[in-house]
């Protein structure tokens, strides 16, 4: 057995990023292999960017549940990479409205075919073994439970018993 899997729990949340350092590591793989100058860790802003351009820096923040702070960092990251523009909100000029730009929009078409590939072989490996067609509702059943009672007041109370 290996080192992690002997531990259980203890190592839950290391054994979740090293997954997850995996798999971006290996999307990114297939970004370079394409020739295209793109980063995993930009997925989730370009995808909602791909659904709604205009759109304030905090509507981003919220909706992936970050910091304001570390989205204002990755769209500075962004506009310095010629990919996004930001711009004051009419309404608010203390928000600031992001949006792609031509270059963006024109590496957003490169990568969609690529997260196309990407749902269809996690798809796949999901197939090929069943259980773990039930690990995105446990995921999802865990970031809840967390919501409610967070994972250190839960420790907290175990020391107690």
């Amino acid at each position: 057995m290996s080192f992690y899997a002997s531990l259980g729990y203890l190592v839950f949340g290391s054994r979740l990023r090293r997954l997850s350092e995996y798999f971006l590591m290996e999307v990114n793989k297939v970004y370079e292999q394409a020739g295209i100058a793109f980063d995993a860790s930009w997925f989730p802003v370009f995808y909602i960017l791909s659904r709604q351009q205009n759109i304030p820096l905090i509507d981003i923040a919220e909706q992936l549940e970050v910091s304001h702070s570390a989205i204002s960092q990755l769209i500075t990251n962004l506009k310095k990479k010629g990919l996004v523009n930001t711009a004051p909100c009419p309404d608010d000029g203390r928000r600031q409205l992001v949006m792609l730009t031509k270059q963006g929009e024109e590496l957003l078409q490169q990568v969609q075919p690529i997260w196309t590939a990407i749902t269809t072989a996690m798809e796949e490996l999901t197939e090929e073994h069943k259980q773990s067609k039930q690990l995105l509702e446990a995921i999802r059943q865990v970031e809840s439970a967390v919501q409610g009672t967070s994972l250190s007041a839960r420790i907290q109370a175990s020391m107690k018993n």
